[in-house]
């Protein structure tokens, strides 16, 4: 599975590296992020494209979200 760290990026960055992420290497995918606009709007980006998107909450307000 890759794994994006988007921990620290402002949107729209999260959504770009995931998105050319999901272009070169499909799914799974493991985007970790820090803050709930990016998680947000990861999550609207993988679902509009047509993918099952779950996630969870780590320690220190952090969110790993997984893309298949």
């Amino acid at each position: 599975m890759t794994e994006i760290d988007a921990r620290g990026y402002a949107c729209p960055q999260p959504v770009i590296m995931t998105k050319k992420a999901v272009e070169k290497n499909g799914a799974p995918l493991k985007v970790l992020v820090d803050d709930k606009t990016p998680l947000e709007n990861v999550t609207r980006f993988a679902k509009n494209a047509g993918f099952k998107v779950t996630h969870k909450d780590l320690p220190d307000g952090e969110y790993e979200i997984i893309i298949e």
